[in-house]
């Protein structure tokens, strides 16, 4: 049985009042999630204050990106040993917005999960289609060419030692989801594409859904078979929105 995983995904908001508020009204509503893993992943700015705030709690914190180089002359970037430094234990690689903003490619990617792996920390590996692409009808070719970089690179065993985030870019901070019945669709499809390579590994990694869910639409979509939680944007920077998703799993 997969266990949901609930992972807020606070990108480059918050401030060090701000973040202490949300971290203790997370805290206070723990008691009431009973079947969901639940992380925040904060800017790397501010990962002493949650680390601190977090410690002994029951809520798990990572970056957000991370560098594939271990140190050096790589001016602003952030390494796995740092975020670790912090105790963290996840971290994001190929969020939409590291692709499309940034130029992120596909091998980047995989090289990432690759190193955030072998440091020990849980990559959340972000995949998804443009509304481009699906409109050509092209969703599942797009996912398993990011998934196969992957395998390419560390072998399809490795997937089970992180979680996959299917992020519709086109429901993504639009206030556009997918219907459950369309998330479960893709979904599905994207776990029968790894069991084609190892029934095994797909029956274990978790996949969460990425495209917009909220409080309001948390319980139908998590109740989906094949979606297995959520990478939340903007409603995991409110305490009461964030406690919601993380209560919906059965």
């Amino acid at each position: 049985m997969r266990k949901p995983i609930i992972a807020g995904n606070w990108k480059m908001n918050g401030s060090r009042s701000s973040i202490k508020e949300l971290l203790e009204g997370i805290k206070a509503g723990m008691g009431d999630v009973k079947s969901a893993e639940v992380v925040v992943c904060a800017p790397a700015i501010y990962m002493a204050d949650v680390s601190e705030q977090l410690s002994g709690s029951n809520v798990a914190w990572g970056g957000q990106n991370l560098s594939t180089e271990a140190k050096g002359a790589f001016t602003g970037e952030t390494s796995a040993d740092m975020l670790l430094d912090f105790k963290s234990e996840y971290v994001i690689v190929g969020h939409s917005e590291r692709r499309t903003l940034y130029g992120e490619t596909d091998e980047l990617v995989a090289e990432k999960f690759e190193v955030a792996r072998k440091a020990g920390l849980t990559p959340i590996l972000c995949i998804g289609e443009s509304l481009e692409e699906r409109e050509s009808g092209v969703t599942i070719d797009v996912c398993a060419r990011q998934i196969n970089a992957v395998i390419e690179k560390s072998g399809v065993k490795a997937l089970a030692e992180g979680v996959i985030a299917y992020e519709p870019i086109w429901a993504i901070g639009t206030g556009v989801t997918a219907t459950p019945e369309q998330a479960q669709e893709t979904h599905a499809a994207i776990r029968k594409m790894i069991a084609e390579k190892d029934a095994s590994v797909a029956e274990q990694v978790r996949i969460q859904y990425g495209g917009s869910m909220n409080a309001g639409n948390a319980k139908e979509l998590l109740a989906m078979e094949d979606i297995d939680g959520g990478l939340i944007g903007g409603a995991s920077l409110k305490a009461e929105d964030f406690l919601a998703i993380c209560t919906a799993p059965a």
